[in-house]
């Protein structure tokens, strides 16, 4: 699974950031929201639920997909 934000939905309010748990690791929240440091998410889907404009969605991988090999610049 994986977060993505909608840009075109997203407001910038904020709340994904209050709401998470990790917030301040994982959120930065400008004009728009992104995910920017994922190794600390939980995937607990608390963003998603509590976004008003629905902007956060939690993408569920496809199982029949190749797992992509992490390169150098992942990590």
């Amino acid at each position: 699974m994986r977060i993505e934000v909608d840009e075109e939905k997203c407001t910038g309010c904020g709340i994904c950031k209050e709401e998470c748990p990790k917030g301040a690791k994982i959120w930065d929240v400008d004009k728009k929201a992104m995910a920017t440091n994922l190794r600390y998410c939980h995937l607990c889907t608390i963003c998603a639920s509590k976004c008003p404009e629905g902007a956060i969605l939690i993408v569920r991988d496809d199982p029949n997909e190749p797992k992509k090999q992490d390169t150098k610049e992942d990590l």
